[in-house]
């Protein structure tokens, strides 16, 4: 079920005195930063600047205690303990979803998978507070933004079994399919956030994409675009530290929330694991753009606990350090305590969400096995909307080239039949 939030003019009134106060106390504790410089102890501008861009907006700490942010807290307050097991609950579904998809693709039941395992936060915080008619670009690893946004559990798969060229209907969920060209969808976001101006709405386009993606061409062309038309799109960046095999830091300096500024887009850092921040971030994000001013760009810093996909080979390259590291910022645990905390996780609801993940599971196994596979001339059906000699004469060629195969196959059974009688 898709889940929307409409924020009223009093909340907003309040989150603006709220940005205001976070404003004045970060300029206080900028000034006491400054402070040891008058007795000589002076570090370089650069520094200062690299410790104050590694803060994270961050609202829930890896120990389940709320973490005070009197900017962001608003935009979560309605956040109660029912909303909160629900989140824990699709946290939890996604993580069993990705499990059973990897082992599928273990078994040879699809032919590739890739793993958000750890990344379940960033995707379920930022996917919950959109709207329906908002949308979704996405790259090949948000699938449970996906599930968020009411992709079937069998359409998931579709693609990596080989069954179909395209996973589901975009319209019907709000999603467009996966887009397995690196930074591509970035584009296709801002070109229909523009046209969603043009059309007089207030929906929103968000373009999912990893912080290897920000070396492609195509992501900074949209977000010249996007600044230039004040294209209501939020770019979130999932930086789980990898691209592919080569950690962040070879293509990316400084924080990637600081590129974005260049372009006229104004940015921000947050935990990536935390979902209420996460929450919190995209929707000041989104309300942002609803009220006509542009773009945003948000970096989400986690980890990709897993391998890039499923024919990659993680153990080559991770310090087992560094992924220890992480585990310890789990974002399901962080939940989880919290629920602890406030004495809301008992065991009822520990039994009811883990049904509810099993049940999902189960669902997309059997879905999976049940797909067939398609006609081979069912790939010319729905190249354009209209039939052309052009591809009706490679359709004719290919089923001739076909048929040679079904006349072999003819000619080797009997063959056999024949040799049988002798």
């Amino acid at each position: 079920m898709l889940r929307s939030h409409v924020h009223p003019t009093a909340v907003h009134e309040r989150r603006e005195t709220a940005r205001t106060a976070a404003a004045s106390e970060r300029a206080d504790d900028h000034d006491g930063a400054e402070a040891p410089q008058e007795h000589g102890a002076q570090a370089p501008e650069d520094q200062r600047a690299d410790a104050r861009d590694e803060r994270l907006v961050q609202l829930l700490a890896p120990d389940g205690t709320r973490t005070p942010d009197p900017e962001y807290e608003p935009w979560v307050e309605d956040v109660d303990a029912d909303r909160l097991v629900a989140l824990y609950e699709d946290l939890v579904v996604v993580r069993r979803l990705d499990v059973e998809a990897t082992a599928l693709q273990r078994q040879g039941q699809l032919g590739l998978w890739p793993p958000l395992l750890g990344q379940e936060a960033a995707q379920v915080g930022s996917a919950r507070v959109l709207r329906r008619d908002d949308f979704v670009f996405s790259s090949y690893r948000e699938n449970a933004v996906a599930y968020c946004r009411g992709v079937d559990l069998t359409d998931m798969v579709r693609v990596w079994r080989g069954t179909a060229s395209s996973g589901w209907d975009p319209f019907a969920v709000g999603m467009a399919t996966p887009q397995i060209i690196i930074g591509a969808q970035t584009l296709h976001a801002t070109g229909w956030a523009i046209g969603a101006v043009k059309d007089g709405t207030d929906a929103v386009a968000v373009a999912y994409f990893g912080d290897g993606a920000t070396s492609q061409g195509d992501v900074n062309e949209a977000m010249v675009f996007a600044a230039s038309f004040r294209a209501p799109v939020v770019f979130f960046c999932q930086n789980n530290q990898w691209a592919i095999s080569e950690p962040v830091g070879l293509q990316a300096i400084r924080p990637i929330a600081d590129r974005a500024p260049g372009f006229g887009i104004p940015s921000v850092r947050v935990d990536g694991n935390d979902v209420l921040a996460v929450m919190a971030v995209t929707r000041q994000a989104l309300d942002r753009a609803r009220r006509g001013e542009g773009p945003t760009f948000v970096e989400a810093v986690t980890y990709r606990m897993g391998p890039h996909t499923t024919s990659d080979d993680p153990t080559r390259y991770v310090d087992p350090a560094d992924r220890e590291a992480w585990a310890g910022r789990d974002p399901l645990l962080r939940v989880e305590r919290l629920l602890e905390r406030e004495g809301i996780l008992d065991d009822q609801v520990s039994t009811a969400v883990k049904n509810a993940a099993d049940s999902a599971a189960r669902r997309m196994r059997a879905g999976c096995l049940g797909l067939t596979a398609p006609e081979p001339l069912s790939l010319f059906d729905h190249v354009y909307a209209t039939p052309s000699v052009w591809l009706e004469r490679q359709r004719s060629q290919y089923a001739a080239y076909l048929a040679m195969y079904r006349e072999d196959e003819t000619d080797a059974r009997s063959a056999g039949e024949g040799g049988g009688h002798r």
